[in-house]
């Protein structure tokens, strides 16, 4: 009988329990990156703080795999995995790490959380009609980014602030078309090998820029306290929240595995304000709200797409 008790609730921890907790996790953590990266960014170059954080949590996934004896991808997955590396890593997690140099974290995780703004924006471009619901939602959320950024106009005079915000809005941008990317070239090959390789890969490509450009530094002039953010950056934002989030992905309906893109968003910003004094007023709090209300209505509209293109293309023909 405790044997069947004790069966009977491990089976519900692992179908119900875990996910959740991975879910959790992936909130907070992600939020937390945000932070980290500020502080890393402020004794260091930034984009040679993502290389070694990329390289490293690269080689980490790698060395796991390859002592699991795990297959090597073939073929066209190789072109999958460089074309993601440069979008993902090497483009969107180098420059928005770039980008809180310049900006607060908080900034910089509102900024972060507007990708579907731009899967969106890139879908009507490509001509694909969308629903009266998701268009609402961009609005909605235009408006939101429109009052964060009211409180933010007199920094818009300082060349920094300008040049963080575009590093930002681009990093997002490559993310979005990343996505897309993904999306269209469903992976067939185990998705934590290929984080793995993409980190590994994009952490070549930031080596060689920032060599070529003369913008890094050398590893004994590093502070200790960019080595402890690095330090975190790969166990908490590279290693364990990333195989927290895909584990969350293949366990959970995908409409409770989006939270965690406004959990996050509100960890940074409330963190930002307790931490590093960032500001946090009624302007950013209520721009922040409907930000992310927008965003929920896009989400849930190209959800309810989704949905209705599967139906309909399930649909036995009479």
């Amino acid at each position: 009988m405790r044997t069947k008790i004790t069966t009977a609730f491990s089976t519900r921890i692992n179908a119900v329990g875990l996910p959740i907790i991975a879910l959790c996790w992936v909130s907070f953590f992600w939020g937390t990156t945000w932070l980290a990266s500020k502080e890393g960014v402020k004794h260091m170059p930034a984009l040679q703080l993502a290389a070694i954080r990329q390289f490293i949590a690269g080689i980490l996934y790698i060395s796991f795999f390859l002592f699991k004896k795990a297959p090597w991808p073939k073929g066209k997955q190789w072109k999958t995995i460089l074309i993601l590396s440069i979008l993902n890593f090497a483009l969107s997690n180098g420059l928005s790490t770039w980008g809180v140099k310049y900006i607060s974290s908080g900034l910089g995780a509102i900024i972060g959380a507007i990708v579907p703004l731009w899967i969106v924006i890139i879908s009507l471009f490509r001509g694909e009609r969308l629903a009266r619901l998701a268009i609402l939602g961009l609005i909605v959320s235009f408006g939101g980014v429109c009052v964060i950024f009211y409180d933010h106009l007199h920094d818009f005079l300082e060349p920094d602030f300008r040049f963080g915000i575009i590093l930002s809005l681009i990093a997002t941008l490559t993310w979005a078309f990343g996505t897309l990317y993904i999306k269209k070239k469903a992976a067939s090959f185990n998705p934590y090998f290929s984080l793995g390789l993409q980190m590994f890969i994009s952490s070549i490509f930031l080596f060689a820029y920032t060599g070529a450009t003369g913008t890094s530094i050398s590893l004994d002039s590093i502070p200790a306290i960019s080595w402890g953010a690095i330090a975190y950056l790969v166990i908490f934002g590279s290693v364990l929240t990333f195989i927290a989030f895909i584990y969350a992905l293949q366990h959970l309906p995908a409409e409770i595995s989006s939270i965690y893109s406004y959990i996050n968003l509100i960890i940074a910003v409330i963190l930002g304000a307790i931490i590093f004094g960032e500001s946090l007023n009624a302007a950013i709090a209520i721009g922040a709200t409907v930000t992310l209300t927008g965003l929920y209505i896009v989400n849930y509209s190209m959800r309810k797409t989704r949905k209705q293109s599967s139906i309909l293309t399930k649909k036995p023909v009479n």
